[in-house]
């Protein structure tokens, strides 16, 4: 049975990891770990097993760290695209200014902001 343990962790470790997806690297770190927390480690396997968490631990980081410079990169582009849509959609407000005055005053909306503020609705 020991033997058959064996050749099942083997065969999780022969993929690279390069081409495991995030999840399949971060549950098997997590099996990793659970080989280090038994009572019973098998030292034939313990170098091996500390190699390949190495290997998922540096590949996760450097998943991470790209995600991240994405995430930083696109981050500002889609906030200045919101700013051009709303500058659009206030532009396109500021067009029919003159009638959406007549309607504040009508509803009884207070005209007492600032000179060129206009209402979002």
């Amino acid at each position: 049975m020991n033997a058959e343990r064996h050749d099942d962790e083997d065969s999780q470790i022969g993929e690279p990891v390069g081409e495991l997806s995030y999840m399949a690297a971060s549950r098997e770190l997590d099996g990793i770990v659970e080989f280090f927390e038994r009572s019973e480690v098998d030292v034939d396997q313990l170098v091996a097993r500390l190699e390949r968490a190495t290997a998922i631990v540096d590949e996760l980081d450097r998943r991470i760290r790209r995600t991240r410079a994405q995430v930083e990169e696109l981050v500002p582009k889609l906030e200045a695209a919101g700013r051009t849509v709303a500058s659009e959609q206030v532009v396109g407000v500021r067009d029919g200014a003159g009638e959406l005055d007549d309607m504040s005053g009508a509803t009884g909306v207070d005209g007492g902001g600032s000179a060129g503020e206009t209402l979002p609705f």
